[in-house]
């Protein structure tokens, strides 16, 4: 860690965020590695979207549409939204620290479920505000316990659903109560990245509240079943005062062109949409089977990841498990930033991915008996 600077210092806050940390990418001493540690689209992005992003080669010394209108006409063509009420952004992440910096500030605060997506709170001190996380319901967000969290500072009420890490859902009603009840002055943000992988009967990642309620906004993203991660894109759907005020703080060009391009292209295909959501609800529950049988239980995940408890003999064994899966070339996610010491999250690969964490598992789990 770097020592802080005599003079040169930083706004109030921002020495205070502990640095996200992603998913690792690498085994050592592993032959190959199956990435299983970020939530990435096993099958890649659409060859549609592979296609527009080459052709987008030939011009990368012309600056990008900032409108991004092309994009957010084919997302609103696709979604049946109106294309006014979309900001494209730099992934979903840029959307959230955006949000933030409109909105909250030195004296905010912003309530987040406890174990909701890091970027919640980081953004949130990085904007100078206070974030304040609501205690959970088994590992679910509890729309009560959000409610009284609330106070007349907060500015901004952040919901994943599905949930990262946890997977988890809760249901419309409980979704459209929280909407209802926050403060007035306060915009409730969902957080729908992993949308396209619920299966739920009457599932509503948030179009319906935001054309309900004027203070709602949905975010989505490219990077997950889209398979665009590299590109950093995403999006959010917003009212009209909402639009306007993020326009005039992101980045005149905050979108590159070859993202702009490949983004138009993948969300049209719905076909390899259909096709990586079937296959991603197929092995999640085969895995999901295998880890129970294997003492090693799972949330009810909706997204392209299990949240797998180690912990049953103390949070030590996550840790174990998580070096033994390693030495077989299998990267997963460890949980201690989530507060989740006991636990591993584990993208769902393809076939041959899924099985090999089944076995890698099972050996783990016998060498422990």
């Amino acid at each position: 860690m770097t020592a802080p600077h005599p003079r040169i210092v930083p706004q109030p806050g921002v020495m205070g965020i502990a640095p996200y940390v992603g998913g690792e990418a690498g085994a050592p001493g592993a032959n190959r590695a199956i990435k299983l540690s970020a939530n990435e689209n096993p099958f890649g992005p659409s060859p549609a979207a592979v296609e527009a992003y080459r052709a987008a080669a030939g011009d990368l010394a012309l600056y990008p549409d900032g409108g991004a209108t092309e994009l957010r006409r084919a997302i609103a063509a696709v979604h049946g939204l109106e294309a006014e009420r979309i900001v494209c952004g730099a992934g979903s992440d840029e959307i959230i620290s955006l949000l933030c910096q409109t909105y909250a500030g030195p004296g905010d605060e912003v309530v987040h479920s406890r174990h909701g997506f890091l970027m919640y709170a980081i953004s949130a001190r990085a904007a100078g505000a206070t974030p304040v996380a609501a205690p959970e319901h088994d590992l679910s967000a509890d729309v009560d316990a959000m409610l009284a969290a609330c106070t007349e500072r907060t500015r901004l009420v952040f919901l994943a659903n599905p949930n990262n890490p946890t997977g988890t859902l809760i249901a419309g009603a409980e979704v459209a109560r929280l909407a209802a009840g926050i403060p007035e002055r306060a915009l409730l943000v969902l957080d729908s990245a992993y949308a396209e992988y619920v299966d739920e009967p009457g599932y509503d990642p948030g179009a319906a509240l935001v054309a309900a309620h004027d203070n709602v906004v949905m975010t989505r993203t490219f990077s997950k079943i889209h398979g665009l991660a590299a590109l950093r894109l995403g999006w959010a759907y917003a009212p009209g005062h909402v639009v306007d005020a993020l326009n005039r703080v992101r980045g005149p060009f905050n979108v590159s062109a070859p993202a702009l391009a490949a983004g138009a292209a993948a969300v049209a295909d719905g076909e390899h949409v259909a096709r990586s959501a079937a296959a991603n609800a197929a092995w999640r529950g085969w895995l999901a089977a295998r880890l129970a049988r294997a003492g090693v239980p799972c949330t009810a995940s909706h997204g392209n990841f299990l949240l797998a408890r180690f912990g049953e003999e103390g949070p030590a064994s996550a840790p174990e498990a998580d070096a033994w899966l390693k030495t077989r070339g299998l990267i997963v996610r460890r949980m201690e930033g989530y507060g989740l010491p006991g636990w591993l999250r584990i993208s769902i690969g393809d076939e041959a991915a899924c099985r090999a964490v089944a076995e890698a598992v099972d050996g783990f789990r016998a060498a422990r008996a």
